[in-house]
């Protein structure tokens, strides 16, 4: 039988590991003698040098009988888990923190509570320094345990002092779990929809945030609490397509950080989000001298010896890093001048393979097709599309799937591949009407490919001067105007009304925008 291989947890765990990380497994499985000829060491072995994991292969090796594989496989994995976390690069202060409490646990099972209670104490310090309230809070619960069986006769007021600290820790970790809990449930409801649609959603939004947002008094929280503060502002926010919230909730997020820069490599995942979403509002309001300022600091910061990267850090470094690379030119038109990051980016998704998800890929896909569509490369960018389109097995965000599809009829019709407008246009109109995502101005947009057979040459000019006044009506509708965000439909009908080129539009509008 054979198992893909991602479909092996065992397997995809061998082959993330570095040459340092075998290395320390095979010295920790060596330092008993008896271990050498385990079965599971030849196991790690036999997969280590495997291309696939491939079950009748390992049966045929004669390491481990067919009933036995389940337990060997699973002993194997529990091993490897045990020697990464002795590595000291996988050790941070939240480790650290456990390892304390784990020894405290240990004394105080043994009886000797002073030395527990000593060990807890330093603990709790470090965990409250470094904004780890739960396990401060589990230590504090753990002292009152100890101190109810063993009076410290020296601090009198001591039962008092922790039954405080735990009220105000719980407290704390109160705010911080309904912070959380609305922040992830606008992060998924924007993964799945996108932005809101209409006004009742906008109203059954805008209802849930503020029915589950907790009144708070700012100056009283700490580090984790105003994280997901600006968290759950910054989701509501690019739901509602306010995008100037947007930036102030980012930028809130990211100063957090430069506050309390220990922050950085105790948490590199949510500063990288951070610095992800400040980009993304920055972009979306097209403040190019900005973004450009913001990208250097991050790529700076990045890639400064002492930020730590981990692979899962090194992955998302590589995301937004070029995301962003490829953003700046969409903001003033510089296409041409972007189309040198493709078959950079493309080489570097290549040793990422095992680390990026298809959905990540696919909005890589897409921004290809929009820059090789920005520079006039029309079958280039209906190569990236048929990507998208062609995938099946694809669960990505439904507002992108359906401008990759209308970007792709435009595309088309650009590159007068006329044969295919017809199926294009049905399956296309089939696909949208699906997803209960026709908006208006894909409605105006498939209703003028459609009618573009019946036009005569000389009239065409006169046809797309029609569909800019129909669109342009949209620009600033507060639910339509998200479909320009994707494809900017009106430069490319002023483009074609001016008979200039896409990007030199995008360009001369950035210029009047930034002239003061």
């Amino acid at each position: 039988m054979i198992t893909k291989d991602q479909k092996d947890n065992l397997f995809s765990l061998i082959k993330s590991l570095t040459k340092s990380e075998k290395r320390q497994f095979k010295l920790y499985v060596g330092r008993l003698g008896v271990n050498t000829d385990s079965k599971f060491l030849k196991l790690f072995n036999l997969l280590d040098k495997a291309k696939s994991y491939n079950e009748a292969t390992i049966i045929k090796s004669g390491i481990v009988k067919k009933t036995q594989l389940a337990n060997v496989k699973a002993h194997l994995y529990k091993q490897i888990l045990i020697s990464l976390k002795l590595n000291p690069s996988h050790q941070n202060i939240r480790s650290q923190i456990r390892e304390q409490l784990d020894f405290a646990s240990i004394l105080y099972h043994k009886g000797l509570y002073k030395q527990s209670l000593k060990i807890l104490d330093k603990a709790k310090e470090l965990a409250i320094v470094n904004e780890e309230k739960n396990m401060a809070f589990e230590i504090v619960e753990l002292e009152k345990i100890i101190e109810s069986q063993y009076i410290t006769r020296s601090i009198s007021t001591r039962a008092d002092e922790l039954a405080i600290q735990a009220k105000n820790l719980s407290a704390q970790n109160v705010i911080a779990s309904k912070l959380s809990n609305l922040s992830l449930q606008l992060y998924s409801t924007i993964l799945k929809t996108g932005y809101v649609k209409n006004e009742k959603e906008s109203q059954k939004v805008t209802k849930y945030f503020n029915d589950r947002l907790p009144k708070v008094n700012l100056a009283k929280l700490g580090f984790r609490e105003k994280l997901w503060l600006y968290k759950a502002h910054l989701w509501y926010s690019f739901l509602m397509q306010d995008f100037l919230n947007c930036y102030k909730y980012a930028s809130k997020w990211v100063d957090l950080f430069h506050q309390n820069p220990s922050m950085i490599n105790l948490n590199p995942v949510f500063y990288l989000k951070g610095n992800n979403y400040l980009l993304e509002s920055l972009f979306f309001i097209s403040n190019k001298s900005k973004f450009i300022k913001k990208l250097e600091h991050f790529k700076t910061t990045v890639n400064n010896p002492k930020f730590n990267k981990d692979e899962n850090v090194s992955t998302l470094v590589f995301l937004y890093t070029n995301f962003h690379s490829i953003n700046q030119h969409f903001i003033d038109g510089s296409f041409e001048k972007g189309l040198v990051l493709i078959p950079q980016i493309e080489k570097e998704l290549i040793q990422f393979e095992d680390r990026i998800d298809p959905h990540h890929k696919m909005i890589f896909y897409y921004k290809f097709a929009s820059l090789q569509f920005g520079a006039g490369n029309n079958k280039a960018c209906i190569k990236y599309l048929d990507k998208i389109i062609s995938n099946k097995s694809l669960s990505m965000r439904e507002d992108l799937l359906c401008f990759s599809r209308v970007l792709n009829l435009v595309a088309h019709y650009e590159a007068g591949l006329d044969y295919h407008l017809e199926t294009l246009l049905r399956t296309t109109y089939k696909f949208l009407i699906k997803m209960n995502d026709l908006h208006e101005v894909q409605k105006e947009m498939i209703k003028f490919i459609r009618g573009l057979q019946d036009i005569y040459p000389h009239d065409l000019k006169n046809a797309f001067k029609d569909l800019l006044e129909r669109l342009k009506v949209y620009e600033d509708h507060p639910f339509e105007r998200r479909a320009f965000l994707y494809l900017d439909i009106i430069s490319w009908l002023e483009s074609k009304i001016e008979n200039k080129p896409v990007g030199e539009i995008i360009q001369n509008k950035y210029l009047v925008k930034k002239a003061p």
